[in-house]
């Protein structure tokens, strides 16, 4: 097994046994036409079908440059990427997905990128294929809004295929962020970030494992957990709102006193109760919004371990890096 690897290929797992057999396929050839050490790094997150016995067959094939991280349980794409980030031993690291809508094929690129001095490349997909029109649509309005509130800018903030210089992997092992959103973090800590376009093609099998949901959900961990904005917005609409409700009322009063022709009886309930119930759709909100925040701290004070290891398969051979003792120590 290469002990000094220059690059390391960070892959989360998640219920992927169909498409697993195809990954391997293409990922080492690409690997290896590099002419680049590297090592390969799979973290089963709490799969449910047969991805751990699919990757401890391969690691035991390709024991020389495979390792495999087994969680415990389902803990989320971004803590498999951060136990990768804490087991690697490469000066390059690598996210790709196992579902390859990012081909292997296309590291080459991300790698030149860096050689050329940057230490945080991004990619952009060039014609995203096999996705639903209103993921588009929705991830163009929530990179601007997130680009607004959180000054990060990201082109293609939904795609994996990332590298991250050594520097930026240590430094994003040293947070202890509960929840947190890796790019945008390696990109406050960047000191020459670019990106590159890069291919997409169709999942190859199985379905996604992001709803609608979960990418809002993505996008409003990402806004809260990098910036005040939301809070200062909401509280800048609240008197704005305020102003308005004041003048309204001030307005209906010397209307009043002008004796004008009255509104309509019903007409004017009605108008009040949809003043009503925006108002009172703005403290909801303001209330969720503010339970984001004091959610975020209460995750933070309970400082549980991000995810549980229950194994790592490895050549016996390999002696174990810092990182390993490290991560071992305080997260398994």
């Amino acid at each position: 097994m290469n002990h000094h690897p220059t690059l390391s290929i960070i892959i989360p797992v998640y219920n992927e046994e169909a498409v697993l057999a195809e990954l391997f396929a293409r990922l080492y050839p690409a690997l290896d036409a590099l002419n680049t050490p590297y090592e390969v790094i799979f973290i089963n997150d709490g799969s449910r079908d047969r991805s751990v016995a699919l990757l401890l067959d391969q690691q035991n094939k390709r024991a020389d440059v495979t390792r495999v991280i087994l969680f415990s349980g389902n803990f989320g794409q971004h803590s498999a990427i951060l136990a990768g980030f804490a087991h690697l031993r490469g000066e390059i690291a690598v996210t790709l997905d196992a579902d390859l809508q990012n081909p292997p094929e296309e590291i080459h690129k991300l790698l030149a990128a860096y050689r050329e001095g940057h230490d945080y490349v991004g990619s952009i997909r060039d014609m995203r294929r096999g996705d639903a029109w209103w993921r588009g649509a929705a991830s163009k309005l929530l990179n601007r809004i997130r680009e607004k509130t959180t000054r990060i800018k990201m082109t293609d903030q939904g795609c994996m295929l990332r590298a991250y210089s050594r520097r930026i992997v240590e430094l994003i092992n040293q947070t202890r962020e509960v929840r947190t959103f890796i790019p945008a973090l390696a990109y406050t800590f960047s000191m020459n970030p670019t990106e590159v376009v890069v291919a997409h093609a169709e999942r190859a099998a199985g379905e996604s494992k992001y709803s609608f949901y979960q990418l809002l959900r993505l996008n409003f961990d990402l806004m809260t957990g990098f910036s005040l904005v939301p809070l200062q917005m909401f509280s800048l609409l609240g008197m704005v709102v305020s102003a308005g409700s004041v003048a309204t009322y001030v307005g209906l009063m010397i209307w009043r006193a002008a004796t004008l022709p009255p509104l309509d009886a019903l007409k004017a309930m009605f108008d009040r109760d949809i003043l009503a119930f925006f108002l009172i759709g703005m403290v909801l909100f303001g209330l969720g919004l503010v339970g984001e925040y004091v959610g975020r701290i209460y995750l933070q004070v309970r400082d549980r371990p991000r995810y549980v290891i229950d194994r790592v398969v490895e050549d016996s051979a390999f002696p174990p890096g810092a990182s390993d003792v490290e991560s071992t120590r305080n997260l398994a």
